[in-house]
Formats: C-alpha cells, structure tokens, sequence
C-alpha cells in the first residue's frame, strides 16, 4: 500500500515529541500493522476496501499462520508457564486479535475458542489448566487472571452474546470489590485450589484489574458496573504512588516503561491502552491529578519505546517471536508501531501537554530514571 493516500495527510498531534511514523507503517510489508492502524488511528470502517484489503493479506500470511499454530490444547493437554507469557492462549489470542485475525477466519482459533467455553466454575469463572505450584500436579482452577483474559478474548471474538460469556461478565462485576487502593480487581482465592495468587492480601492486582477495564469498555455503557471510573482512577494512583508504595511484582521503573514484545503484561503501553477508553479520566471535570498522569505516561511511552522517528524500537521481547518485527530487539517494528499510535491516538487530547514532559525528572519506583531510546537531543523527537 502506498502511503500517499488520503488518510495520512490528517496532522499528526504528537510532532512535538517525535517524527510522524504513519507513512512508514502503511508503507510497510506487514499487512496487519497497516490493518491496525487504519482501524485504530483513522477509525476506517471493516468495509473499506483498504481494510479489507490488508485483512485478507493478514490471513494469508505464513507469519499469521505461525502464531495461530502456537495455541497449544486447551483440553489439559499442556499447562501454560505463567499468565504473562505469551504461550498463554488468551494472551495469544489477544495479539491475533490486534492483528485483525476475526472468528471464523481460522479453524484452530475457533476450536481453541469453544473449548475456553467448555471450563467454567458455578459462579461463572472460566478456567486453566495449570499447576498451583512448581512440581505439582495440573488442574482446573479459576483465578481472576485466568478468567478475565479469557472473557476479554471471547468478546473480542464475537462471544459476548453467548450465555456462559455473559455469566463470567456478570461475576467479573460481583468480584470488583473495596480494596487498599480503593476500587478494583484483587487476587481472588480460588475455591479448587486454595491458592490466591502472588499480590499482598487486600491490595487490587493491576493485571485483573486492567484485564476488566479493557473488557468492560468493548460493551455497551448500559452494560458496564457504574463504578468503572472510579476503577480506573486507582490504576492511575499506582503510577503516581510509585515512590512510596509499589504493588507486588509490579514496578515503574524502566522495564514498565520500555514494556515487552508482545504486549501481554502490564507496562505503560497496557496501562494507557486500558486507560485510553475512558476519557472522562482527562475531558471535562476530569481530577487534574489523573490527567497529569496520563500526560506523564504518554511521555514515557514515547520516550523509552519510539526514536526519533515515532517509530517504536523492542527492547525486551519474549521467545519465540524472531521472525515477526515486534520478536526483533533494537530494530523499528511496524506492528508495534501501530499498536502505540493506537493508544496514544485515544489521548491526542493530551499530546500538546506531553510534548513539554521532562521523562527524565520522573522518578521511578525504585528511585531511578532510566534513558530514553533517543536521547535528548537525538532525532526529530528531541525534547525542546
């Protein structure tokens, strides 16, 4: 695709920290990038033949085929390793899904689908196959972070009218509950067995917690619990806290803020993508505190994942992922590229403010600062 077309000519709100990366991505070999961002940066309709276009080249890539082949049997066949690898089905899924992969356009996917629907607990949880614990033996349970990623793929899949999806729905909104932060999800003890996972008690997990907000934001309003606001507020009060009071296995210092490819765990990208969808947090009689966060994680995202360019740079990446542009570190990738255009696209509201952030005066959780990809003075980007 040639990126002279109409779509490109738009402005580019975030000029003031880094170069315009779109041509280069529309540009680029990699129809799901083009496809993720005609859809999520220009909002074009399915049936705009560009979009389809770059769909249906999307499928017939061998690269798309590679990571469908991935999904291991969810049938008990192969306990996952940990619920940020990306060998965990809904975490897979979820990265199919960015690229534009639908129901119905893959058998593998869809079997994979209807068997996440087969294992459901009598509150309405869905669950894995998984050991409790290192050498023991595997077994169905259900903790938060099985069951809301793998409700949020069953809606991103078209599930979301399906009886047993709309019982999870309805669980995920009875488990939001009061915690040390204030409202949100927490490690939920699970009933088989008795394991709660790794957060302190009555603290809110940032994982779940996001993994609802995202899900919740794809139904309509009338269908979301009123307090998801009030949610969100607590997400962003764990990066303004970050110096005195750091969850547990959730920092926010430079791992957090350069993230890691694919895009399954907590990072500022996730983060921001979550938060993105509920833009009472910056618009109108939004808490001053709560949009100067999310200024200041834009900021970082850029800072520490794009060059000059606007172009997004791995620097951390999960095995098994070579031969796709997001699994090659210190090399631009298109994907990625599109996915944070996506997310800082919700909040061009905010990129004037952004562009006159001092990333390196922010502190982290540990004290630190980190480097930016471009330092400043490097590439168009350069802090002014």
């Amino acid at each position: 695709m040639q990126a002279n077309i109409d779509v490109v000519r738009s402005r580019w709100p975030w000029s003031g920290r880094v170069g315009d990366p779109r041509a280069w991505v529309l540009d680029s070999d990699e129809p799901a990038a083009r496809w993720a961002l005609l859809t999520g940066v220009y909002g074009l309709p399915a049936a705009d033949e560009r979009v389809l276009a770059a769909r249906r080249e999307m499928r017939n890539d061998p690269a798309t085929s590679a990571l469908v082949g991935q999904l291991h049997d969810w049938e008990g066949g192969q306990p996952f390793s940990g619920h940020n690898s990306p060998a965990f089905a809904p975490n897979l899924l979820n990265l199919l899904a960015d690229m534009g992969l639908q129901r119905g356009d893959d058998p593998r996917v869809d079997v994979t689908l209807e068997r996440m629907l087969a294992h459901q607990d009598e509150e309405g949880r869905f669950q894995s196959f998984a050991a409790v614990r290192g050498g023991d033996e595997p077994v169905w349970g259900a903790l938060l972070c099985d069951s809301h990623a793998i409700i949020e793929v069953l809606v991103r899949f078209g599930y979301h009218g399906d009886p047993r999806v709309r019982a999870g729905l309805a669980c995920m909104g009875r488990d939001l509950t009061s915690t040390s932060q204030g409202l949100a999800w927490p490690c939920r003890r699970d009933p088989v067995t008795g394991f709660r996972g790794p957060g302190r008690k009555g603290d809110f997990c940032p994982q779940v917690t996001l993994e609802a907000l995202r899900t919740f934001a794809l139904l309509p309003e009338s269908e979301r619990p009123q307090e998801l606001l009030d949610v969100a507020r607590v997400s962003l009060s764990a990066w303004r806290a970050r110096g005195e009071q750091k969850p547990y296995m959730f920092g926010h210092g430079r791992t957090f803020k350069i993230g890691k490819w694919p895009a399954t765990w907590y990072s500022a990208l996730t983060v921001l993508d979550a938060l993105g969808r509920y833009p009472a947090l910056w618009r109108g009689n939004a808490e001053p505190e709560d949009r100067r966060a999310l200024i200041e994680l834009a900021a970082c995202l850029i800072a520490y994942s794009m060059n000059g360019e606007g172009q997004v740079v791995p620097q951390s990446t999960f095995r098994g992922f070579a031969e796709h542009s997001f699994g090659q570190k210190s090399q631009p990738s298109p994907f990625a590229t599109a996915r944070a255009l996506t997310v800082l696209h919700r909040l061009d509201d905010l990129a004037e403010e952004a562009s006159g952030v001092d990333v390196m005066g922010l502190a982290s959780s540990k004290g630190g600062t980190g480097h930016p990809v471009a330092p400043p003075g490097v590439g168009r980007g350069a802090r002014r």
